[in-house]
């Protein structure tokens, strides 16, 4: 479990998750000024680009979960070792919270700073709906990729951005579209904003754990 190895896997884990939030939150933040004409579309591209570039750079050492909801689905799975799941989540929740303090310094002043957390539009119980949804179609596309040999294999990075994009463009407006507990938990940190955060926890992470189940009942048939 201390071997260089896991160190290495879960130093990969710390800069994918930092490179996440840094992607997702710095975008959020610049697409809530109108003169840079981002929107929804803006929001929804760069939280794809960024996956997409963790994927491709750290995919290869870790597996690039960064998002504590995969490792559980993965583990649950019996596709990752539970004894590894505390290490990756902690590095997942460090770099969320590294990344959010540093989007503080470089956006200090700009009245916009606190645009990257994401919080319930509506009530609470429609975003945990919204967050389930996304949750299990997001993991739903990730097993397909991770463990079907008969899937696109080196094309994996693609599927997965896409479907982060779609998932953007039906949840932003609701939820924020998080999909993930520590996309909300560095921000909500950082800008002492905790409104709604048991969504951004029980949502992806109890619909990862059906899109990974579903997609694997459906394989097996």
């Amino acid at each position: 479990m201390c071997s260089l190895d896991s160190f290495v896997k879960v130093l990969a884990e710390f800069l994918g998750s930092l490179v996440l939030l840094l992607g997702c939150a710095g975008t959020a933040i610049l697409a809530s000024k109108p003169s840079n004409g981002f929107g929804i579309h803006g929001i929804s591209a760069g939280a794809a680009l960024t996956v997409m570039i963790v994927i491709f750079s750290t995919g290869h050492i870790s597996g690039a979960h960064v998002n504590p909801a995969v490792s559980l689905a993965f583990a649950s799975l019996g596709r990752f070792p539970w004894i590894q799941v505390p290490l990756y989540s902690g590095a997942q929740f460090l770099g969320s919270v590294c990344a959010s303090f540093l989007l503080n310094a470089l956006f200090q002043g700009d009245p916009n700073i606190h645009a990257g957390v994401t919080v319930p539009s509506n009530t609470e119980w429609q975003s945990f709906a919204v967050e389930l949804v996304i949750s299990a179609i997001l993991m739903f596309v990730v097993t397909a990729v991770a463990t079907d040999p008969h899937a696109i294999g080196d094309s994996a990075a693609v599927a997965v951005a896409a479907t982060v994009y779609l998932n953007n463009l039906l949840a932003s407006a609701i939820s924020g579209a998080s999909m993930n507990p520590i996309r909300t938990f560095g921000p909500a940190l950082a800008a002492g904003e905790y409104r709604g955060l048991w969504v951004y926890f029980f949502g992806p992470i109890l619909g990862t754990q059906l899109g990974a189940g579903f997609y694997t009942l459906i394989r097996s048939s």
